[in-house]
């Protein structure tokens, strides 16, 4: 009993993986980068994303694949351009399944059975095909120029073809155009030679520039450095100005000052002196007031002493003292007649001195008086005679004043042209001369007399005694 109970357990298990087992073969599941094609008996299903059980026998399903296709179109034969030009293109096409399940079912029975391969030479041959279209409409320099724009209406153009095979055209790109006649190499040449020459010009003007920037830089900067160095100038004469004026008021300060401080030192040494006069009359002052009560207070003591003495003398030798008193009384009188004779000879003597000087120096006086008289007299009796001696007297002495700067000359040098004969030495003696001959000159505008009458009036007087002489007799 207890073996067929195993033996059931172990069939039922058994049995129960095995439907376990084919469910799970029946559990179909979709990728994100795929979709499930079910068809059968309830009709063709599109599973993306999820999955779903497939019964055996009644239904079947296949993958199609929902990934970019990526590929080249390019087509074995030339393509002709609007102009007729031959080129050669080659383009890369980014091409996938639409994700809507209308486009996967069209996708589906369009490429289901076929192989990538088949299905990208399907695509191919339908893209050569628009291509070859679209360069037909174009220009060669719009195709070399303008790939973008060959892209955007490969894209429009295609759309609608390959929307019917449930596909979209994510990208199209022209990745090389080229041609056997060299036109498209040709074509450039303009441009590089414009380019060439505009990059030419460019270069030139740009170097004009340059040398015009340079040589306005230079110029400002010469500008401003002559600038700067005048305003250096200016700066520095102005700080010198100022540092003079400073100076020049410290120095008026420092004697302000100075002069200040001398006035206030002779002031207070003034004062000090006056203070000090003042304090030496005030000290004296007080040593005489001092003294004075010194004296006003032996006054007393010596009154005291006096009364005394006086009342010691009467009641003890009244009678000596009287006698004492009038001895000391004799004494006094006796010095003062003294004293007296003493000052009175003392003033005679002076007075006497006093006279006797005063008379000498009367007499001094008065003899320098009579002397000056004398003298003034002579004077008075002098004729033109002496007068005119007195003068040649002095004249040599004038001659020798006048010449005398010529003898602290210590060297003369004489240029003679020997055409003259007053030059050289004979020059010199002639001036010296002319010196002598003007001391006349000098006489008769001091004295204001003539000398010539002076010397005539002398004739006059050695003749006129001689013709006195028979009316004396």
């Amino acid at each position: 009993m207890t073996n067929d109970l195993v033996l059931f357990v172990g069939l039922g298990i058994l049995a129960l993986i095995l439907i376990l087992g084919l469910l799970a073969r029946m559990y179909r599941k979709a990728g994100p980068n795929e979709a499930l094609i079910v068809y059968g008996f309830r009709g063709p299903r599109v599973i993306k994303g999820h999955g779903t059980v497939i019964f055996p026998m009644v239904e079947n399903c296949r993958e199609l694949s929902l990934e970019l296709m990526s590929f080249d179109v390019a087509p074995q034969q030339d393509l002709y351009t609007k102009q007729g030009v031959a080129v050669t293109v080659e383009a890369v096409a980014q091409i996938k399944v639409r994700s809507d399940q209308a486009s996967i079912l069209t996708a589906a029975e369009q490429f289901l059975t076929k192989a990538p391969q088949q299905r990208e030479g399907l695509i191919r041959l339908v893209m050569e095909g628009h291509l070859r279209g679209i360069i037909g409409q174009l220009t060669v320099e719009q195709i070399v120029k303008e790939p973008e724009m060959v892209g955007e209406r490969m894209r429009a153009t295609c759309a609608e073809d390959m929307s019917k095979m449930g596909l979209e055209v994510i990208s199209f790109t022209i990745k090389e155009v080229r041609d056997k006649n060299e036109y498209i190499s040709n074509m450039g040449r303009p441009d590089v030679a414009r380019i060439k020459r505009d990059a030419e010009m460019a270069t030139a003007d740009a170097e004009r520039d340059t040398a015009i920037k340079r040589a306005t830089a230079l110029r400002e900067s010469a500008v401003a450095k002559a600038q700067a160095d005048q305003e250096r100038v200016i700066a520095e004469t102005a700080s010198q100005t100022r540092q003079a004026e400073a100076q020049r008021d410290l120095e008026i300060k420092r004697a302000e000052y100075a002069e200040q401080s001398r006035r206030q030192q002779a002031t207070a040494d003034k004062a000090y002196e006056l203070q000090t006069n003042v304090m030496q009359q005030q000290v004296t002052a007080e040593q005489v007031k001092v003294q004075q009560v010194e004296k006003e207070g032996q006054i007393k003591v010596q009154e005291a002493e006096i009364a005394r003495h006086e009342k010691e003398l009467i009641a003890t030798v009244l009678k000596g003292a009287e006698i004492e008193r009038q001895r000391i009384e004799n004494m006094a009188a006796a010095e003062k007649n003294r004293l007296t004779a003493e000052a009175e000879g003392r003033a005679a003597a002076i007075r006497t001195q006093g006279e006797a000087e005063a008379s000498i120096i009367f007499q001094k006086g008065e003899a320098e008086a009579k002397a000056m008289n004398v003298k003034a007299e002579a004077y008075q009796q002098w004729n033109q005679a002496a007068v005119v001696d007195k003068l040649l007297t002095n004249m040599a002495d004038v001659v020798r004043a006048m010449a005398e700067p010529l003898s602290k000359v210590d060297k003369i040098t004489i240029v003679s042209t020997g055409n003259d004969d007053a030059s050289g030495i004979h020059k010199i003696t002639g001036d010296m001369t002319r010196i002598a001959a003007q001391v006349p000159a000098l006489f008769e505008a001091l004295s204001g007399m003539d000398i010539k009458q002076l010397m005539s009036n002398v004739k006059a007087i050695k003749t006129k005694p001689e013709e006195a002489k028979p009316e004396e007799k």
